[in-house]
């Protein structure tokens, strides 16, 4: 089949290593995820159905707890696996035809944690996928899998090269693009209407870029009170997800 609209990004050759019982079950039980090597205690080892072919190393808490991040919450696994294969936007906007799956673009959101929170709120509603600008976006980490819970290896994380052409393409496939800002007018429920909708939510701080903000349909903020100037941005992914779901 020929891969519609523009590339993704080339993966990383470097190998992430995970830690943490919900993130590495779930890059096992992934069949698009290559797990290529395990280390964890005997006890945390156990309660886990590994394939015979897979490398696996008996360590002790504080030999795991040098494979990874200083207080990293390791519970006692940690993996190192392979990345996964680029997705195609165009692939993905083909898949989601004829059902009413948001879709979410971040721009430039850079924080790992931020990210994995996000992609935790994309499985809890039902989203279609994340969409981000190769750049200006974490790599698959630990971290990023981690904050997700599981959610990396089940949620489709699009990189594309050019986000205003991304959302371009996403507006031919029938979104309605909603930027999420505090300037806006109109809050996200008075914006939504009944169509298919694609939440578009910026950088921690800055906000999103004005030509992104100019290639969304429209601009909306979530209803908070005055006494605080702003959310989190996995904050407010979470909470337009779920206005959107709760429609």
């Amino acid at each position: 089949m020929a891969r519609r609209g523009h590339r993704p990004s080339q993966a990383s050759s470097n190998r992430p290593r995970f830690w943490g019982r919900h993130a590495v079950t779930a890059a096992l039980a992934n069949p698009n995820r290559t797990v290529r090597k395990i280390w964890g205690t005997r006890e945390a080892l156990a309660a886990l159905d590994l394939p015979p072919i897979l490398p696996v190393t008996f360590a002790d808490a504080a030999d795991l707890g040098r494979l990874v991040p200083a207080d990293a919450p390791h519970q006692g696994l940690v993996a190192e696996v392979d990345p996964l294969e680029d997705i195609w936007l165009g692939d993905l906007l083909h898949e989601g035809q004829g059902d009413q799956r948001p879709l979410v673009v971040l721009d430039q959101v850079t924080d790992p944690h931020n990210v994995g929170a996000i992609l935790r709120s994309a499985a809890a509603f039902d989203a279609l996928g994340i969409v981000t600008q190769d750049r200006h976006a974490p790599p698959e980490s630990g971290t990023v899998a981690r904050s997700a819970s599981g959610a990396l290896e089940t949620v489709p994380w699009i990189r594309v090269v050019n986000l205003a052409r991304a959302l371009e393409e996403i507006a031919e496939a029938g979104f309605w693009r909603i930027g999420l800002t505090g300037h806006a007018n109109q809050t996200l429920a008075e914006a939504m209407g009944t169509q298919r909708i694609c939440i578009v939510l910026g950088a921690e701080g800055e906000g999103m870029r004005q030509n992104t903000e100019a290639h969304c349909d429209e601009l909306a903020k979530l209803p908070i009170s005055p006494k605080v100037e702003s959310l989190n941005v996995s904050n407010a992914a979470a909470i337009a997800l779920y206005a959107v779901a709760a429609r």
